[in-house]
């Protein structure tokens, strides 16, 4: 453990109000580091833009953890550390014939924080990255380390739970055999097949992206990783003609591998390479989640204010997650389209945009990322919120792991 120096987020955004942080170097350390706090966040890869991870209390890093990664005996599973991240665990995994379902943009992000916030990739037929929790071992605030599994009543509250049950030492994930994707990439897809052609366009790939700054009458870029080769035009867009970074004017050798050539799942399925630093992190994030069967509203929504957008965007993303049972999912019982915005770096100037698109997107049902940067309280979009907030109680009576955040939140 030591003294904080001035600690933030990835982006820079939040500076951390904790007295200590604290680096256990093995569970039972970490048991008595819980059982004598009064008040600990646990902080991952620190890629949250809000104060979900902050505390006035200490700081608790998984990063000094044993590395684990015990594939199961029936080879459909996998048992990992709570501070492994995605980039090293995919790499082992793939050594080993094996795959995970899915990955997010970044692989560098922590698995057990990814779960936690329901950090996703895309694809029609793709649950989020916690949808792959088979099985979640949580030290509460009293040291008692809990073991949950899938089919348990307390199962789909505790997988993306947001830090606020304790610490996930450890989980066990679904595995798949080991494939191979191809990535492509188009520019200047026509606004005129987005409105006639979203449903095809976004189901056409094994995972599909749509990037666009919201200043001209077309999709900048599709990304499309698919099992399959393709060639040719692209409802109307063109092949790219070289490598692409989603944001305008970031260097594309940080982004992984883009003409088709088949490559290993876990260098196609992330949009950045885990050797390079994606971006400088001089960035804001939002996202909303609606109703798939929403889409095309959602996304004249975001049109009729593309103006105020544009002028505080890097880039948006959309994308589409299927349906899951986890109570703090944003696809929660529902098959959803995500509209997620990289924001300039100005908090002051982003804050009225972001309000403004939740009027917009509200009345369609929108949830929002909880790891990022929202103003509405969601309370109307996750149904399960009262049941989440009594199951907190129950794991941590005493308030060990709430937060002002969370008080906001819960109640």
């Amino acid at each position: 453990m030591g003294a904080v120096q001035p600690l933030t987020n990835w982006a820079g955004n939040i500076t951390f109000g904790a007295r200590r942080v604290l680096r256990p170097r093995s569970t039972d350390e970490l048991r008595d580091l819980v059982a004598a706090a009064t008040e600990m966040r646990v902080l991952g890869s620190g890629h949250s833009f809000n104060r979900l991870a902050d505390t006035g209390g200490d700081l608790l890093t998984l990063a000094d953890l044993p590395r684990t990664v015990e594939i199961g005996p029936d080879r459909r599973t996998v048992r990992v550390d709570g501070g492994i991240r995605y980039g090293e665990l995919a790499a082992r995994l793939h050594a080993e014939g094996l795959a995970l379902h899915n990955m997010a943009s970044l692989p560098h992000i922590s698995v057990a924080g990814a779960v936690a916030t329901a950090t996703h990739g895309s694809g029609v037929r793709h649950g989020n990255l916690a949808t792959a929790v088979r099985g979640i071992e949580v030290v509460r605030a009293d040291g008692e380390l809990v073991t949950l599994t899938r089919g348990d009543a307390d199962f789909p509250g505790a997988v993306t739970a947001l830090g606020a049950l304790g610490v996930v030492v450890a989980l066990t994930l679904d595995v798949h055999p080991a494939f191979e994707l191809r990535q492509y990439v188009y520019d200047n897809l026509p606004a005129t097949s987005v409105r006639d052609h979203l449903a095809d366009i976004l189901a056409d790939g094994y995972s599909v992206s749509l990037f666009t700054r919201w200043t001209g009458n077309h999709v900048d870029m599709v990304w499309l990783k698919r099992l399959e080769p393709m060639t040719g035009d692209y409802f109307g867009a063109t092949p790219a003609d070289g490598p692409r970074h989603p944001v305008p004017g970031m260097p594309a050798e940080n982004c992984t591998r883009q003409d088709g050539v088949p490559g290993p799942w876990h260098e196609r399925l992330p949009h950045f390479r885990m050797e390079f630093t994606p971006s400088s992190g001089a960035e804001l994030q939002s996202e909303w989640h609606v109703p798939r069967a929403q889409a095309a509203a959602a996304i004249e929504a975001v049109a009729g204010l593309r103006e105020r957008v544009a002028a505080v965007l890097q880039i948006c993303e959309i994308r589409t997650i299927a349906a899951d049972d986890l109570w703090l999912s944003p696809n929660y019982r529902r098959d959803s389209l995500a509209l997620h915005f990289t924001w300039i770096a100005d908090t002051e100037a982003v804050l009225p945009v972001v309000a403004d698109l939740e009027r917009a997107l509200g009345p369609l049902g929108a949830r929002p990322h909880l790891g990022k940067i929202f103003t509405t309280a969601p309370a109307d979009g996750y149904p399960r919120l009262a049941d989440f907030a009594a199951l907190a109680r129950r794991f941590d009576p005493s308030g060990t792991f709430r937060n002002e955040f969370l008080d906001r939140l819960l109640g």
